[in-house]
């Protein structure tokens, strides 16, 4: 199981430099969990940049993914995650999830370059 972080969604979406890479990942939505905070990312931008059908076609693919609500032992999880880490608001609950679910995690944040189970990618 993977989590794919919003930056890899974004790349994969939006066909950026590092798209083929994330789709790897993707290329199985079996294998994927999508936190809800990540669909509600990825929707808010590509409503912002691109238009309605096309946020509404990402969701549709994104929802095919086991998708992760955000529940109370969730958010305590990323909470305490957040604070050891030194994570902003999402990106704890992206961290918890995978460790909920024994996944790693794949994005270009490098604020989880440290994290065990995190694949960074770079952008060049």
């Amino acid at each position: 199981m993977t989590v794919v972080g919003s930056s890899g969604w974004t790349e994969f979406f939006s066909d950026g430099p590092l798209a083929d890479r994330f789709a790897l990942f993707l290329a199985d939505p079996a294998a994927v969990v999508a936190p809800t905070v990540v669909i509600l990312e990825i929707c808010r931008v590509i409503r912002r940049e691109r238009s309605e059908e096309d946020a509404t076609a990402a969701v549709a693919r994104m929802q095919r993914t086991s998708v992760a609500d955000l529940d109370q032992f969730l958010a305590l999880t990323a909470a305490d995650l957040g604070l050891r880490h030194r994570l902003s608001m999402a990106d704890p609950i992206g961290y918890a999830t995978a460790v909920c679910h024994g996944a790693g995690g794949v994005t270009t944040d490098t604020d989880f370059e440290a994290l065990r189970g995190a694949t960074v990618f770079r952008r060049t």
